[in-house]
C-alpha cells in the first residue's frame, strides 16, 4: 500500500473537512485523520445543543445545509457532515490516533496506532475541545465531577451544581432543572455574560429571579467533597 501523501491533515471536523475539500479541488493526494468518529467534537456536544450560527454559516464545501430550524441542531450537523464526506468522496481514516509527527519541512513521518505514514506537509485541526477547563481545586477528580455535559437525564432528581456563567452552564443547568434537578450555579463574575444566546437569556434570568434555578454570583468554588461543595 502506498502511503506517502501530499497533505496529511489531523482531525476530521469541519476545518479538517474543508483541508480535504480544497485538496480534492486541487488534485493533492491527502489523507485525513481522526482518532475518533467523523467531526468527532460535534459529536461530543450535549444531545440537544442548538448551533449559534444559521446552517449557511456552516456549510462546507458548497453542500447545502438545510435545517428545520433558524438554528441547526447537533443531530443536523452530524448528518450534514456524513453528507459533505459522501459528497466530496473524503480520504477519512476514523478511529486512528496520531502519536508522532516527526521529520524536516516536506519530509515528515506520521506515525498512528495504525500505521506510519510519509508526507510533504501536516495540517493540524484538532481543536480544543478535549481540553477541559480545569478548576484545579481539591476533589475536581471525584467521581461525580463532569467536565462535559452530554444530557440531563442522569440527573433527574438530584442536586446539581453548575460552575460557570457562560452558554454551556446555561444549557446545562435549564436542561437539568426541566429534568427534575435541584440546580444551583456558581458564577465568578457579578452577572451572567453577555454573550449568551438571546434567546435562551430570558429564560435563564426569570428562572434565577423566581428561585428556581438558585444562583451565587461573585463567587468561586473552592472544594469539592463526596457530600458537598
Amino acid at each position: 500500500m502506498n502511503n506517502h501523501y501530499n497533505i496529511i491533515i489531523i482531525g476530521a471536523g469541519p476545518i479538517g473537512l474543508s483541508c480535504g475539500v480544497e485538496a480534492v479541488k486541487r488534485n493533492i493526494k491527502y489523507l485525513i485523520i481522526e482518532k475518533g468518529c467523523l467531526v468527532n467534537s460535534i459529536y461530543n456536544y450535549p444531545t440537544n445543543m442548538t448551533f449559534f450560527s444559521t446552517s449557511e454559516r456552516l456549510e462546507v464545501g458548497g453542500v447545502p445545509f438545510v435545517s428545520h430550524g433558524d438554528k441547526p441542531t447537533r443531530r443536523e450537523a452530524l448528518e450534514y457532515y456524513r453528507r459533505v464526506k459522501a459528497a466530496w468522496n473524503l480520504n477519512v481514516n476514523t478511529y486512528e490516533t496520531v502519536l508522532e509527527i516527526k521529520g524536516k519541512e516536506h519530509d515528515y513521518s506520521v506515525l498512528t496506532t495504525k500505521g506510519e505514514y510519509s508526507c510533504k506537509n501536516t495540517i493540524i485541526t484538532t481543536g480544543y475541545y478535549d481540553n477541559p477547563n480545569l478548576l484545579n481545586i481539591p476533589g475536581e477528580d471525584l467521581p461525580k465531577v463532569k467536565h462535559y455535559f452530554k444530557e440531563a437525564h442522569p440527573y433527574a432528581y438530584h442536586k446539581v451544581i453548575v460552575i460557570g456563567g457562560g452558554n454551556s452552564a446555561v444549557d446545562a443547568a435549564l436542561e437539568t432543572y426541566r429534568r427534575g434537578a435541584e440546580v444551583t450555579m456558581v458564577v465568578c463574575e457579578l452577572k451572567l455574560k453577555d454573550s449568551i444566546k438571546y434567546w435562551v437569556k430570558p429564560d435563564i434570568e426569570n428562572r434565577i429571579k423566581e428561585g428556581s434555578i438558585k444562583a451565587f454570583f461573585n463567587s468561586r468554588v473552592i472544594e469539592i467533597r463526596e457530600d458537598e461543595v
